[in-house]
């Protein structure tokens, strides 16, 4: 089937206003919950692009690297994060955040490891794993929405530091 070709995708918010708006809900308690245990911005935006490169999701990609430059993200950095493994260029705690992402995006191939689990306790505590948990499903999560109804990435813009 060829782009031309494509069927309409269902309008989620217009359809399900009470789930989308849950969906949002959640979104925010998530985020939330991260402030509130000071998990840095900057690792949840990692979060959120590796689990959208593990799915995909070129929305979300357009969306979170757009973010993570807003916020002072480099470059070499968003390059390098679908390579973070062979690189110098992310720390301790972002590694064990992005090990974490990816086992619980692929949580049907081996769960979540309990290296991968104990490597993240080992930098986070329990408030900041909490939120980790929830960014990684919250972004996975939109990442199917996304993928699901075809949102076309490009028009995002992030909001303007106050």
């Amino acid at each position: 089937m060829s782009n031309g070709d494509q069927i309409s995708r269902v309008a989620l918010k217009k359809i399900t206003p009470d789930v989308s708006s849950a969906m949002g809900s959640l979104h925010a308690a998530a985020v939330a919950a991260a402030q509130d245990a000071k998990v840095e911005p900057e690792i949840l935006e990692l979060v959120r692009i590796r689990a959208s490169q593990l799915n995909g999701c070129a929305f979300c990609l357009d969306m979170h690297t757009k973010d993570a430059r807003a916020q002072g993200e480099t470059e070499q950095r968003i390059y390098a994060l679908n390579a973070w493994r062979e690189t110098p260029f992310f720390t301790e705690r972002e590694r064990a955040a992005l090990a974490l992402t990816e086992a619980v995006t692929f949580v049907a191939d081996g769960h979540v490891p309990d290296e991968v689990y104990a490597e993240a306790a080992g930098v986070f505590d329990e408030a900041q794993l909490a939120a980790l948990v929830w960014a990684a499903t919250v972004i996975n999560a939109y990442n199917r929405i996304a993928i699901a109804t075809r949102m076309v990435p490009g028009a995002y813009q992030p909001k303007q530091a106050e």
